[in-house]
Protein backbone atom coordinates (compact mmCIF):
# COMPACT_ATOMS: atom_id res chain seq x y z
CA UNK A 1 0.00 0.00 0.00
CA UNK A 2 1.35 3.41 -1.00
CA UNK A 3 1.97 5.60 2.05
CA UNK A 4 2.79 8.75 0.11
CA UNK A 5 -0.37 10.76 -0.55
CA UNK A 6 -1.65 13.01 -3.28
CA UNK A 7 -3.08 15.90 -1.28
CA UNK A 8 -4.29 18.24 -4.02
CA UNK A 9 -3.93 19.47 -7.57
CA UNK A 10 -2.88 23.06 -8.22
CA UNK A 11 -3.98 25.21 -11.20
CA UNK A 12 -0.45 25.14 -12.52
CA UNK A 13 -1.41 26.34 -16.02
CA UNK A 14 -2.46 29.70 -14.59
CA UNK A 15 1.20 30.51 -13.90
CA UNK A 16 3.69 31.63 -16.56
CA UNK A 17 6.59 29.33 -15.74
CA UNK A 18 8.48 28.63 -18.99
CA UNK A 19 11.11 31.37 -18.72
CA UNK A 20 11.69 30.66 -15.03
CA UNK A 21 12.08 26.92 -15.57
CA UNK A 22 14.74 27.76 -18.16
CA UNK A 23 16.58 29.77 -15.48
CA UNK A 24 16.57 26.67 -13.25
CA UNK A 25 17.83 24.56 -16.16
CA UNK A 26 20.95 26.75 -16.36
CA UNK A 27 21.50 27.25 -12.63
CA UNK A 28 24.69 25.72 -11.24
CA UNK A 29 24.44 22.83 -8.79
CA UNK A 30 27.03 22.44 -6.02
CA UNK A 31 26.99 18.62 -5.92
CA UNK A 32 25.93 18.22 -2.29
CA UNK A 33 24.07 14.94 -2.91
CA UNK A 34 26.42 13.35 -5.45
CA UNK A 35 26.99 10.23 -3.32
CA UNK A 36 23.30 9.35 -3.65
CA UNK A 37 22.70 10.29 -7.27
CA UNK A 38 23.56 9.08 -10.75
CA UNK A 39 22.99 10.58 -14.16
CA UNK A 40 21.75 14.16 -14.12
CA UNK A 41 20.15 15.03 -10.75
CA UNK A 42 20.52 18.42 -9.11
CA UNK A 43 19.10 20.58 -6.32
CA UNK A 44 18.38 24.32 -6.50
CA UNK A 45 17.40 26.41 -3.46
CA UNK A 46 14.83 29.20 -3.71
CA UNK A 47 14.41 29.87 0.01
CA UNK A 48 15.99 28.60 3.22
CA UNK A 49 17.07 29.88 6.63
CA UNK A 50 20.18 31.68 5.43
CA UNK A 51 19.18 33.17 2.06
CA UNK A 52 22.34 31.67 0.54
CA UNK A 53 22.20 29.79 -2.79
CA UNK A 54 25.02 27.45 -1.83
CA UNK A 55 23.25 26.39 1.40
CA UNK A 56 21.41 23.40 -0.06
CA UNK A 57 21.85 20.53 2.43
CA UNK A 58 18.59 20.01 4.29
CA UNK A 59 18.50 20.58 8.03
CA UNK A 60 15.72 21.72 10.37
CA UNK A 61 16.07 25.33 11.48
CA UNK A 62 14.23 27.99 13.45
CA UNK A 63 15.22 30.93 11.26
CA UNK A 64 12.84 33.06 9.24
CA UNK A 65 12.46 31.85 5.65
CA UNK A 66 14.70 33.94 3.37
CA UNK A 67 14.78 34.08 -0.43
CA UNK A 68 18.03 33.16 -2.13
CA UNK A 69 19.28 35.03 -5.19
CA UNK A 70 17.78 32.27 -7.32
CA UNK A 71 14.45 32.58 -5.52
CA UNK A 72 14.38 36.31 -6.24
CA UNK A 73 14.70 35.52 -9.96
CA UNK A 74 11.71 33.17 -9.88
CA UNK A 75 8.71 35.28 -8.75
CA UNK A 76 6.10 33.19 -10.53
CA UNK A 77 7.32 29.93 -8.98
CA UNK A 78 7.45 31.60 -5.58
CA UNK A 79 3.89 32.82 -6.18
CA UNK A 80 2.82 29.17 -6.36
CA UNK A 81 4.27 28.74 -2.89
CA UNK A 82 2.80 31.87 -1.32
CA UNK A 83 -0.61 31.59 -3.03
CA UNK A 84 -1.27 27.97 -2.06
CA UNK A 85 0.66 27.25 1.15
CA UNK A 86 1.10 28.81 4.56
CA UNK A 87 4.65 29.95 5.28
CA UNK A 88 4.37 29.46 9.06
CA UNK A 89 6.14 26.09 9.18
CA UNK A 90 7.87 26.24 5.80
CA UNK A 91 11.65 25.88 6.14
CA UNK A 92 12.98 25.04 2.68
CA UNK A 93 11.89 25.75 -0.90
CA UNK A 94 13.92 23.83 -3.45
CA UNK A 95 13.60 22.54 -6.98
CA UNK A 96 14.91 19.08 -7.81
CA UNK A 97 15.99 18.56 -11.41
CA UNK A 98 16.19 15.07 -12.90
CA UNK A 99 17.18 14.05 -16.41
CA UNK A 100 18.25 10.55 -17.46
CA UNK A 101 19.25 9.54 -13.95
CA UNK A 102 17.98 9.10 -10.44
CA UNK A 103 18.74 8.60 -6.77
CA UNK A 104 19.68 5.57 -4.74
CA UNK A 105 16.79 4.34 -2.60
CA UNK A 106 17.11 6.17 0.70
CA UNK A 107 15.38 7.15 3.92
CA UNK A 108 15.28 10.86 4.71
CA UNK A 109 15.76 12.48 8.13
CA UNK A 110 17.76 9.56 9.62
CA UNK A 111 20.18 12.05 11.15
CA UNK A 112 17.49 14.14 12.84
CA UNK A 113 15.41 13.51 15.95
CA UNK A 114 12.10 14.22 14.23
CA UNK A 115 11.09 14.04 10.58
CA UNK A 116 9.35 16.96 8.95
CA UNK A 117 6.76 17.03 6.18
CA UNK A 118 8.00 17.02 2.58
CA UNK A 119 5.75 18.00 -0.30
CA UNK A 120 6.60 17.77 -3.98
CA UNK A 121 4.85 19.50 -6.87
CA UNK A 122 6.13 18.69 -10.38
CA UNK A 123 6.40 21.85 -12.48
CA UNK A 124 7.65 20.05 -15.57
CA UNK A 125 7.59 16.29 -15.97
CA UNK A 126 7.20 13.42 -18.41
CA UNK A 127 5.83 9.89 -18.36
CA UNK A 128 9.33 8.49 -17.88
CA UNK A 129 9.86 10.33 -14.58
CA UNK A 130 8.90 8.11 -11.66
CA UNK A 131 8.93 7.94 -7.87
CA UNK A 132 9.12 4.80 -5.76
CA UNK A 133 8.31 3.75 -2.22
CA UNK A 134 9.24 0.30 -0.91
CA UNK A 135 8.06 -2.00 -3.74
CA UNK A 136 5.70 0.49 -5.45
CA UNK A 137 6.53 2.75 -8.40
CA UNK A 138 4.26 5.68 -9.21
CA UNK A 139 4.10 8.83 -11.33
CA UNK A 140 3.55 12.39 -10.12
CA UNK A 141 1.68 14.46 -12.69
CA UNK A 142 2.40 18.14 -13.28
CA UNK A 143 0.69 20.27 -10.63
CA UNK A 144 -0.13 17.42 -8.27
CA UNK A 145 0.79 18.07 -4.62
CA UNK A 146 2.25 14.97 -3.01
CA UNK A 147 3.18 14.35 0.61
CA UNK A 148 6.19 12.06 0.27
CA UNK A 149 6.49 9.29 2.85
CA UNK A 150 10.16 9.86 3.57
CA UNK A 151 10.82 7.39 6.40
CA UNK A 152 10.51 4.25 4.25
CA UNK A 153 13.02 3.57 1.45
CA UNK A 154 12.04 5.63 -1.58
CA UNK A 155 13.63 6.81 -4.77
CA UNK A 156 13.19 8.68 -8.03
CA UNK A 157 14.31 7.82 -11.53
CA UNK A 158 13.89 8.95 -15.10
CA UNK A 159 14.97 7.77 -18.53
CA UNK A 160 13.84 11.02 -20.18
CA UNK A 161 16.13 13.58 -21.81
CA UNK A 162 13.66 16.28 -20.69
CA UNK A 163 14.61 17.59 -17.26
CA UNK A 164 11.88 16.98 -14.72
CA UNK A 165 11.65 19.94 -12.35
CA UNK A 166 9.84 19.31 -9.07
CA UNK A 167 9.14 21.94 -6.43
CA UNK A 168 10.08 20.54 -3.00
CA UNK A 169 8.65 22.15 0.14
CA UNK A 170 9.90 21.10 3.57
CA UNK A 171 7.78 21.97 6.59
CA UNK A 172 8.48 21.39 10.27
CA UNK A 173 6.35 18.77 12.08
CA UNK A 174 5.47 15.48 10.43
CA UNK A 175 2.07 15.15 12.11
CA UNK A 176 0.40 18.53 11.62
CA UNK A 177 -1.60 18.71 8.34
CA UNK A 178 -0.54 21.21 5.66
CA UNK A 179 -3.22 23.68 4.58
CA UNK A 180 -3.47 23.99 0.79
CA UNK A 181 -5.42 26.88 -0.72
CA UNK A 182 -6.84 27.37 -4.19
CA UNK A 183 -6.56 23.79 -5.41
CA UNK A 184 -8.68 22.30 -8.19
CA UNK A 185 -10.47 18.93 -8.34
CA UNK A 186 -8.38 15.94 -9.38
CA UNK A 187 -9.62 14.51 -12.66
CA UNK A 188 -7.39 11.43 -12.88
CA UNK A 189 -6.65 8.60 -10.44
CA UNK A 190 -3.27 8.19 -8.78
CA UNK A 191 -1.00 6.48 -11.28
CA UNK A 192 0.68 3.30 -10.05
CA UNK A 193 3.05 1.69 -12.53
CA UNK A 194 2.96 -2.02 -13.24
CA UNK A 195 6.30 -3.85 -13.40
CA UNK A 196 6.99 -7.49 -14.22
CA UNK A 197 8.80 -9.74 -11.78
CA UNK A 198 12.50 -10.16 -12.56
CA UNK A 199 13.44 -13.46 -14.10
CA UNK A 200 16.13 -15.58 -12.51
CA UNK A 201 18.26 -15.02 -15.61
CA UNK A 202 17.97 -11.24 -15.23
CA UNK A 203 18.88 -11.45 -11.57
CA UNK A 204 21.91 -13.65 -12.24
CA UNK A 205 23.14 -11.40 -15.04
CA UNK A 206 22.92 -8.37 -12.77
CA UNK A 207 24.73 -10.08 -9.90
CA UNK A 208 27.46 -11.31 -12.22
CA UNK A 209 27.98 -7.80 -13.59
CA UNK A 210 30.12 -6.96 -10.52
CA UNK A 211 32.71 -9.72 -10.74
CA UNK A 212 35.32 -7.12 -11.76
CA UNK A 213 34.10 -4.51 -9.26
CA UNK A 214 36.68 -1.94 -8.15
CA UNK A 215 36.75 1.29 -6.18
CA UNK A 216 36.50 3.20 -9.47
CA UNK A 217 33.47 1.28 -10.73
CA UNK A 218 31.40 0.84 -7.55
CA UNK A 219 29.32 3.98 -7.93
CA UNK A 220 28.48 3.61 -11.66
CA UNK A 221 27.83 -0.10 -11.13
CA UNK A 222 25.13 0.69 -8.56
CA UNK A 223 23.12 2.58 -11.19
CA UNK A 224 22.02 -0.66 -12.84
CA UNK A 225 20.67 -1.96 -9.55
CA UNK A 226 18.73 1.24 -8.89
CA UNK A 227 17.30 1.26 -12.42
CA UNK A 228 16.21 -2.38 -12.10
CA UNK A 229 14.00 -1.30 -9.17
CA UNK A 230 12.00 0.90 -11.58
CA UNK A 231 11.86 -1.62 -14.42
CA UNK A 232 11.10 -4.77 -12.41
CA UNK A 233 9.04 -5.54 -9.31
CA UNK A 234 11.96 -5.30 -6.88
CA UNK A 235 11.67 -3.78 -3.39
CA UNK A 236 13.84 -0.74 -2.68
CA UNK A 237 15.59 -2.62 0.14
CA UNK A 238 16.24 -5.56 -2.16
CA UNK A 239 18.29 -3.29 -4.40
CA UNK A 240 20.92 -3.20 -1.64
CA UNK A 241 20.65 -6.93 -0.94
CA UNK A 242 21.46 -7.63 -4.56
CA UNK A 243 24.25 -5.06 -4.64
CA UNK A 244 25.96 -6.55 -1.57
CA UNK A 245 25.61 -10.06 -3.02
CA UNK A 246 27.05 -8.86 -6.32
CA UNK A 247 29.99 -7.29 -4.47
CA UNK A 248 30.68 -10.65 -2.82
CA UNK A 249 31.08 -12.20 -6.26
CA UNK A 250 34.01 -9.87 -6.85
CA UNK A 251 35.90 -11.75 -4.15
CA UNK A 252 37.12 -8.44 -2.70
CA UNK A 253 36.26 -7.91 0.98
CA UNK A 254 36.79 -4.15 0.64
CA UNK A 255 34.09 -4.00 -2.05
CA UNK A 256 31.69 -5.96 0.15
CA UNK A 257 32.34 -3.66 3.10
CA UNK A 258 31.80 -0.58 0.95
CA UNK A 259 28.52 -1.95 -0.44
CA UNK A 260 27.31 -2.73 3.07
CA UNK A 261 28.33 0.73 4.26
CA UNK A 262 26.38 2.32 1.42
CA UNK A 263 23.27 0.37 2.41
CA UNK A 264 23.68 1.57 6.01
CA UNK A 265 24.17 5.18 4.93
CA UNK A 266 21.16 5.19 2.60
CA UNK A 267 18.45 3.37 4.53
CA UNK A 268 19.60 2.42 8.04
CA UNK A 269 21.70 4.94 9.98
CA UNK A 270 23.75 8.08 9.45
CA UNK A 271 24.87 10.90 11.70
CA UNK A 272 24.40 14.63 11.30
CA UNK A 273 26.81 15.98 8.73
CA UNK A 274 27.98 12.52 7.67
CA UNK A 275 28.95 12.10 4.04
CA UNK A 276 29.58 8.94 2.09
CA UNK A 277 32.83 8.63 0.16
CA UNK A 278 32.81 6.16 -2.70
Amino acid sequence: MLKSQRLAVLPIDSYDLDSELTIVDHHEYQGEYDALTFGSWSCHVLANGSGTDSDIAFRPHGDELALTELGKRLPNIMSIVTNHFSLDRLQWVRIFSLRDGGMAPHVDFLEFEEPGTRLQVPLRTSEESLHSENNIVYHLRRGEVWKIHTTDPHSVGSTSDIARLSLCLDFSDAEEPIEIRGDVPATEPVRIMGRPEPTEAEREELLDSCRQLSAATMRPAFRRFAETHFARHVHAREVFDWYVEAARRSGDDAMVAKAQAFRTYCIEKRSLGETFEW
